[in-house]
């Protein structure tokens, strides 16, 4: 949906009056607004719809040692359908509404993943979905970061498995990667200063700047 249209115009004018004040950030002229928090982000997507004017809502954390150039959820995902546009007073109102609910998500994960250790301890109590090896390798890294040595072997052993038996180039890539994580499961310091290199590699594609707050001391480099 083109920037200029009703809806894109209310959902940003909602989205900077209710976002813009807990520090987040719009992605250029995008329905895109951003958590930075140095070492992960925030993801808050009101997505437009081929069908016509309107926007579902996305909400999410995506953990920056995925070291991607797009952006991802790795925790969240779709929080509403398809909010359809009528007219500008019915659509202005569900885009406050929106926009206040991705702020109250944005808050929650705030509070859930104030450092390394918290975000472990939330990773490793939560299943894989529907054995989503993604779920796995994530859990598998925080653990290794905070020094849970067998958490991070059993989660990234069950990822490199899971990764296994193709010829696809990028799940060779991460089947690789996270049996070289297995392996390193007894070195936090390696680790960490794996995650961080990663972290600074994927700021650096995602075009994020300095980080607003720094990284976790657990999580710099020597």
């Amino acid at each position: 949906m083109a920037p200029n249209s009703p809806s894109s115009r209310l959902v940003t004018a909602a989205a900077r009056e209710v976002l813009r004040p807990l520090g987040l950030q719009q992605r250029g002229r995008s329905r895109t607004w951003l958590d930075d928090q140095g070492w992960w982000l925030g993801v808050v997507e009101f997505q437009p719809s081929s069908w016509g004017q309107g926007t579902y809502l996305s909400v999410g954390a995506m953990w920056l040692w995925d070291d991607a150039d797009y952006l991802a959820f790795h925790v969240g995902g779709r929080e509403a359908g398809h909010e359809s546009y009528k007219d500008e007073a019915q659509f202005a109102s569900l885009a406050m509404d929106m926009a206040r609910l991705a702020a109250s998500r944005t808050v929650e994960y705030r509070g859930l993943f104030t450092s390394p250790t918290s975000t472990a301890k939330y990773l490793a109590a939560h299943s894989a979905q529907r054995g989503n090896a993604w779920d796995n390798y994530h859990a598998g890294v925080a653990a290794g970061l905070v020094g849970d040595a067998d958490t991070a072997r059993d989660r990234l052993a069950r990822a490199t498995q899971q990764f296994s038996g193709t010829d696809i180039p990028w799940r060779v890539q991460a089947h690789q990667t996270s049996l070289q994580l297995r392996d390193m499961a007894d070195d936090a310091e390696a680790l960490r200063s794996w995650a961080a290199e990663r972290i600074t590699s994927c700021r650096q594609k995602l075009k994020l700047g300095p980080s607003p707050a720094g990284l976790p001391e657990e999580l710099q480099l020597p």
